[in-house]
């Protein structure tokens, strides 16, 4: 038979206190577990809520006047669609845009069909408005899951531009007409275009030869201005540059051949933004028919020729076609 021995008033009042000792330390493990699970699952939550939907979507841009208002016309028409708009992306260079959003510094930006084909895909020239578009979405959507949104008929391509008054004398009407008198001209030009595939050597392989008279390399307004003060007779320009708002000084010449690659203007989005925010396709894709050469000659212009703020005339715009 297992002997009991009886046990001390202070054995009995030391048992108790480890009793309730465990009891506490049982307690306080249980509320340390509730608070890890409580917090566990907030953080679940929110991890869950940090999406696309919630954050603020980061548009951006170029670092030149359209680029620059086009990314604020997008701006404001999304945050009047209720959405709220990061606008730290705008501005960037040409070079660095296209790798920001592929790393997902920005979530969209405007961009160019013709710069999308030949600079970013590195693919052979091509000419037709909407092949261009079908392909690069395509591709963009295959390697980069960038998703190009509606076509435009929006087109900032390179052209030729000539004095005015020159033209009026000579009947210069086509690049045809230029080339036939070519050798009586002056030309001023970015050294680029010399040599560039889809520059002056298209022009010639469609045209023949363009013999000038003269040829200086010069910067988009000291080219403007050689034409305005008869320093020059013709001009490489972009067709939407905002001097060419000006016919009195500048005729833009009729692409009677097909020889450039189009560079239609048109928003493009990461997948998985548009994927959370699938609205941002409307509200962008709603912009679209207001969107062609002439718009962007004319929002440029507001800019460069009568020095209006680009927020200005963005929100004019966007208020227009409301």
């Amino acid at each position: 038979m297992e002997r009991t021995e009886k046990k001390s008033i202070k054995e009995k009042n030391a048992e108790k206190k480890n009793i309730e000792g465990n009891c506490v330390v049982k307690k306080k493990v249980k509320r340390i577990g509730l608070f890890v699970a409580v917090v566990l699952g907030a953080a679940l939550v929110f991890a869950g809520c940090s999406n696309n939907e919630n954050e603020a979507i980061r548009v951006g841009s170029k670092d030149f006047t359209e680029s620059l208002i086009v990314a604020e016309i997008y701006s404001l028409a999304l945050e009047n669609a209720g959405f709220t708009v990061n606008r730290s992306g705008h501005n960037l260079a040409s070079g660095i845009v296209h790798e920001a959003i592929v790393n997902g510094e920005i979530d969209l930006y405007p961009e160019y069909t013709g710069t999308g084909l030949l600079t970013v895909l590195g693919m052979p020239l091509m000419v037709d408005p909407q092949e261009v578009y079908e392909l690069v979405k395509r591709e963009y959507d295959e390697r980069y899951e960038i998703t190009w949104l509606d076509f435009t008929q929006a087109h900032n391509g390179q052209g030729i531009a000539v004095r005015t008054s020159l033209a009026r004398e000579k009947g210069i009407v086509t690049l045809s007409d230029l080339q036939q008198v070519a050798h009586e001209l002056r030309f001023v030009t970015t050294a680029e275009f010399l040599d560039r595939e889809d520059g002056l050597p298209a022009m010639e392989s469609a045209y023949g030869s363009f013999d000038w008279y003269s040829v200086d390399i010069m910067g988009g307004a000291a080219r403007y201005e050689a034409l305005r003060t008869d320093a020059a007779d013709v001009s490489v320009v972009f067709t939407t540059d905002g001097h060419l708002h000006n016919t009195e000084y500048y005729t833009l010449l009729v692409e009677d051949i097909t020889i450039w690659p189009p560079y239609n203007l048109i928003p493009i989005i990461r997948n998985d933004v548009l994927e959370a925010n699938p609205d941002i396709a409307d509200v962008l894709n709603s912009l679209a028919p207001h969107f062609n050469t002439e718009t962007l000659l004319h929002l440029n212009s507001q800019v460069i020729v009568y020095g209006r703020d680009i927020e200005e005339v963005a929100r004019e715009f966007f208020e227009s076609v409301q």
